[in-house]
């Protein structure tokens, strides 16, 4: 009868405890969560997600103008990596309408987060990440097209469907940004809101998102979708999208931290 005690009492393995057995449609869930706190006092999230847009068309501009459009693409896709990060004064307002403080950009802005600068070393380590995304984009164009210079941006899109060295690139490139790309995901979604909420070390943390996103995988996938569909969307309008589409996001993922984290 003691062994039994023993067994009913035994804590979990550490998979079944980050399980969560949330359906698929928890991602949809989260959307709307986000929608609510975006326009609950919206002038602070709308605020933001134009300084956001502001910052990024500025760095687009500052690409083109030095020649640097090689590079575009690969930045504008690595901006998935550190985006989790720039979202922290999102989760701020998220939190603060949680626990039923007042809300404000100034709070958005001038975060102090639980964990304190360990927030913003794991913000160095994405920033690296992205580097090394955009500098394995540009070796995978040397591999395939040498010396040969970068066409533009009208002349790249007739290069990579039009040649089979185009085809080969895009099928690698495809490749290695999907696992950046899932990667970066698994790492950050879930870092940043817990470092803003918890007092924990930036490793602990990122170790922690990679396993709460693997025991909950298919929601996540869900989520991960969502994202990128929602972002295609803010480069299809010229970044203007993310003006609403960043704060939503931003709100949302705080929801699905609170779900699953």
């Amino acid at each position: 009868m003691g062994s039994m005690d023993t067994a009913d009492t035994a804590p979990l393995p550490l998979a079944a405890q980050r399980q969560r057995n949330l359906p698929v449609g928890a991602a949809l869930t989260w959307l709307g969560l986000g929608w609510h706190d975006l326009w609950r006092n919206p002038l602070p999230s709308l605020a933001y997600g134009f300084l956001v847009f502001i910052v990024s068309l500025a760095i687009v501009s500052g690409l083109l103008s030095l020649q640097l459009d090689y590079i575009l693409f690969p930045a504008l896709a690595g901006f998935m990596v550190v985006g989790p990060l720039v979202a922290i004064g999102l989760y701020q307002k998220s939190r603060d309408i949680e626990a039923g403080r007042p809300t404000s950009l100034a709070r958005m802005i001038f975060v102090k987060a639980d964990s304190g600068a360990q927030v913003w070393f794991t913000g160095a380590i994405l920033g690296l990440l992205m580097l090394a995304w955009m500098r394995a984009a540009v070796i995978i164009y040397a591999l395939f097209f040498g010396l040969r210079p970068f066409p533009g941006i009208d002349g790249i899109v007739a290069m990579l469907l039009t040649t089979p060295q185009g085809w080969g690139m895009l099928l690698v490139g495809t490749v290695v940004g999907g696992l950046f790309a899932a990667f970066s995901f698994a790492v950050s979604t879930f870092a940043i809101p817990m470092l803003l909420d918890r007092r924990m070390d930036a490793f602990t943390a990122m170790g922690t998102s990679i396993s709460l996103v693997w025991n909950n995988l298919p929601v996540m996938l869900a989520w991960g979708a969502i994202v990128l569909v929602l972002s295609l969307v803010s480069l299809a309008t010229g970044l203007l999208g993310m003006i609403v589409v960043f704060p939503l996001l931003g709100h949302a993922t705080w929801h699905s931290y609170r779900a699953i984290g």
